[in-house]
């Protein structure tokens, strides 16, 4: 089975803890595990979408949160994951596995009080095996996202593209304060790891569905899949299954902040950048290709 090297760097407060390496084998089958692209095996659907539902009798919102898709054949092992943040911290997780299927449907009510933006993120993942027992991958993301007004000044309502002047004025407030959450995380990240902004390009997970339709800033497209298929295999081992603290503990990744990708102008590497509820800031580091 392969094997997936990662570094990890974990800090606390404002000290740099030293740098821990470790080389993990992905050997359960649930694991994601980026193989070579199949050239012709593609998704004829990918869907994540959310959905606001009434008030319930505690006068929170609920939001029906649904991710679906399907294959163009059976593959050996069929996985979605998502994640859906609530301004900027994450909100939910799903991540069911099939063997031997082509399609995956599943969803989740999550509750809630106050207004806010809701992003979710899926990573679509197919490990597709052929006679001659080579090893494909067929991937694929999706997303949405969510503004919704739960206010006493104001019905509650939810919108994704902003029309009238009340939607308008509320998504002038809940991204003021969803950008400057962000910035405050990244200023935190960099201090504490001793990172120089100038050096990388950032980029929200939410955000990295964009680079399906075009490459990865500074790589071709079959390098940008790659990229990708590998940070998400990062993502499921180290975040989704579980966030490893200085002490050696493993956290449950809830109410941390959205994953924020890094991509160095100078060399091949990435790093993400992410905050555990109790205010650990953890970095990772992965590779990159280096012919782009």
């Amino acid at each position: 089975m392969r094997k997936y090297m990662l570094v990890f760097v974990i800090a606390l407060g404002i000290s740099i803890s030293p740098i821990l390496m470790k080389e993990f084998n992905l050997e359960s089958k649930e694991s994601i595990i980026f193989f070579p692209i199949h050239p012709s095996i593609s998704y004829t659907k990918a869907i994540t979408e959310l959905t606001l539902l009434d008030h319930t009798e505690d006068n929170s919102h609920s939001v029906n949160w649904k991710i679906s898709s399907n294959l163009e054949q059976e593959a050996y092992l069929r996985q979605d994951i998502g994640f859906l943040f609530k301004n900027g911290r994450l909100a939910g997780k799903l991540g069911p596995w099939k063997q031997e299927t082509k399609e995956i449907s599943q969803e989740q009510i999550i509750k809630s009080k106050e207004s806010g933006v809701y992003d979710a993120i899926s990573f679509h993942y197919s490990e597709i095996h052929n006679k001659e027992e080579d090893i494909f991958s067929s991937q694929k993301m999706s997303s949405d996202r969510l503004y919704i007004i739960d206010s006493s000044f104001s019905p509650l309502a939810s919108f994704r593209t902003a029309h009238t002047k009340v939607e308008l004025e509320w998504k002038t407030v809940l991204d003021r304060v969803f950008k400057s959450r962000n910035e405050q995380n990244l200023l935190k990240a960099l201090k504490v790891h001793g990172v120089d902004r100038n050096n990388y390009v950032p980029l929200l997970l939410t955000e990295l569905p964009q680079y399906e339709q075009k490459p990865i800033p500074g790589y071709n497209r079959k390098n940008s899949d790659i990229i990708i298929g590998n940070l998400w295999e990062g993502l499921y081992k180290n975040y989704f299954q579980g966030i490893k603290k200085t002490d050696g503990t493993v956290i449950a990744p809830d109410y941390s902040t959205i994953p924020l990708i890094m991509i160095s102008k100078k060399k091949p590497e990435l790093l993400i950048f992410t905050e555990t509820k109790d205010g650990e800031s953890i970095m990772l580091r992965q590779l990159l290709p280096k012919n782009r």
